[in-house]
């Protein structure tokens, strides 16, 4: 995640657990002409350390969002003639790799979520601590907003998106205030629905819980972009393109995200012969092997350094060798 200046330019970058990320990855591209897969590019941070770190490396950035290639092609211009920049949502991933000629690869990094750029622009409107038009998309060139989602949704989807997406208690109360706002008026910008959410969510949990508008953001931006859906399709496709030995890290910040990448590594560490045989079959071995034990926390030093990674969790796996 980065921080930016007026200019648009990259200003002190912090990216989330740059030297734990950097050291994982490390005996996957040290060495020879490895390819890596920066599969959330955002302003390119963890993708300019690895570069500069590793001589014969050849990155393929993707993201959905224009704005965040252009910058970080500015960004890693240095490295231009080993950089490979592709506007696609990361579960585009194995039709990526196919379209530059690429049968497997070395390393591949997810770091989920929004990202800084997308937060701190306030016209974006990702952020419930600023007035911006409800859009919250991650590629603004496409796809329906979260003014969209609010006014056009019927009630019990938007109960269901609070609910299985922002892990929201009152989701119906909200749903229901909702429905009686946007019939007087659409909604339309994020203070008129934080406003409605702090009389929809009772005073005593707003003492306790948190923002009340946190969890609401946090599911409206899933729906809009899919994210979800795009990460249950993304995971298989990057662990089935990782070569021997190619290793996978993936930092997620909410738990909805974590849950679906220990299921899917826990699926793929895990012995393909049936339970009742003595004996390991030839070809039924686990494809990975975990390279974390459970999910890593930033430290503490790491959170005051970059806020934004207090809520952050690393899972890794390496591809067993053939």
């Amino acid at each position: 995640m980065d921080a930016t200046t007026d200019d648009d330019t990259p200003a002190r970058h912090v990216p989330v657990l740059l030297d734990r990320v950097s050291d994982l990855l490390a005996p996957a591209l040290t060495g020879r002409p490895a390819v890596f897969v920066d599969a959330t590019l955002g302003l390119g941070g963890h993708s300019a350390a690895l570069l500069a770190a590793h001589p014969e490396l050849t990155v393929v950035g993707l993201d959905r969002d224009p704005q965040a290639l252009e910058m970080a092609g500015r960004r890693l211009a240095a490295h231009a003639d080993r950089l490979h920049l592709v506007h696609a949502v990361y579960d585009r991933i194995a039709e990526s790799l196919d379209e530059l000629g690429i049968e497997q690869v070395d390393g591949v990094l997810f770091d989920l979520g929004v990202s800084s750029l997308q937060l701190d622009a306030d016209e974006r409107g990702f952020s419930y601590s600023r007035d911006a038009d409800l859009d919250m998309r991650m590629d603004p060139t496409t796809g329906p907003t979260a003014a969209d989602v609010l006014n056009t949704y019927p009630v019990p989807e938007l109960r269901r998106i609070l609910r299985d997406y922002g892990e929201e208690r009152f989701a119906g109360r909200i749903a229901s205030a909702v429905d009686r706002a946007r019939t007087k008026a659409p909604l339309r910008r994020s203070a008129e629905l934080v406003e409605l959410l702090y009389g929809a969510v009772p005073a005593a949990s707003r003492r306790t819980g948190g923002h009340p508008a946190k969890r609401t953001f946090q599911a409206l931006r899933i729906e809009v972009n899919g994210e979800l859906d795009a990460l249950g399709a993304a995971l298989p496709a990057a662990l089935d393109a990782l070569a021997p030995q190619g290793r996978i890290v993936v930092l997620a910040y909410h738990s909805l995200e974590d849950r679906m990448v220990k299921r899917e590594l826990a699926e793929r560490v895990r012995s393909r012969t049936p339970v009742d045989l003595p004996m390991e079959l030839p070809g039924h071995g686990p494809e990975f092997r975990l390279l974390t034990r459970g999910s890593e926390p930033a430290t503490d030093a790491e959170i005051e350094e970059n806020p934004r990674a207090a809520s952050v969790r690393l899972r890794a796996a390496e591809r067993v060798a053939a």
